[in-house]
């Protein structure tokens, strides 16, 4: 044996017994996930296209929970999430958890305060109107969104006790200044912001409350609001009309599915 081959040799016994008693342990793989995706349309992927058979619910192939679950170890994969949840509607969907779930995303609260609304009223009304508005929608955020929210997060954690849950919030719509053709104010859409701003912080609030991972997709999307100067990732005004306001296909995979694999791995 080399001066050469007697050193590493040396070396490499000195690491083995280092690492306990003489012997290797293996490191085992880690386990494969059973994951399931609950919530709203940001969640189901509505915007992004490729809906299947999924029907009104529109669950997304280019949805974040499909992309995820297809590009990591999962045992099993449930894709219950669908367009117009509310939180009574999740609290349904939770029946797709159990004791065996180890990975959970979730998506909702937006439509509880009627932001599809807000949407609608900001469109046809003046500056004064669609500020009103978005007030109204904030006020339910602060004084009664919390609540449905614990009950969400509560019976996440009753019944799937040992999984992972990652509660995903929503970006702003817009970015403010410059010339954008949209249709809606400086002031409208500094307005529609501050509703995501609100929303963001109630959820964060709650989430952290029973100890769930939140995910802020505000920024992530910087940049790629609607009127950024990168690429929108966000539908506008669009037809079919309810695609509007969602995250396009790159939106899901260029924010939503980095944004989850950031806390994830």
């Amino acid at each position: 044996m080399t001066v050469r081959a007697r050193r590493y040799l040396s070396v490499l016994l000195a690491f083995v017994f280092a690492l306990g008693g003489g012997a290797v342990t293996a490191v085992a793989a880690p386990a494969a996930e059973n994951y399931v995706a609950l919530g709203d349309s940001y969640s189901s992927g509505v915007g992004a296209g490729s809906y299947g058979s999924s029907g009104d619910c529109m669950r997304s192939a280019n949805a974040y929970p499909e992309l995820w679950a297809n590009s990591h170890s999962v045992s099993s994969f449930d894709f219950v999430a669908c367009s117009g949840a509310k939180t009574a509607d999740v609290l349904s969907q939770a029946s797709a958890v159990d004791a065996s779930t180890t990975f959970i995303t979730v998506s909702v609260g937006g439509n509880d305060a009627g932001f599809a609304d807000v949407m609608v009223d900001c469109t046809l009304s003046t500056n004064s109107g669609c500020v009103s508005r978005v007030e109204e929608a904030k006020q339910f955020a602060t004084s009664t969104l919390p609540g449905r929210l614990d009950d969400v997060y509560s019976t996440l954690t009753s019944r799937a006790p040992n999984a992972q849950i990652v509660v995903l919030g929503y970006p702003r719509f817009y970015e403010i200044g410059g010339s954008c053709s949209v249709g809606l104010s400086d002031t409208k859409r500094s307005a529609i912001n501050s509703g995501a701003d609100t929303l963001a912080q109630v959820t964060a609030d709650r989430a952290a409350a029973h100890g769930l991972t939140f995910v802020d997709m505000r920024g992530p999307f910087n940049n790629h609001e609607i009127c950024a100067s990168g690429e929108w990732w966000l539908h506008s005004l669009t037809w079919p009309v309810v695609e509007s306001y969602h995250p396009t296909a790159n939106g899901q995979r260029y924010g939503y599915l980095p944004a989850l694999e950031s806390v994830t791995g």
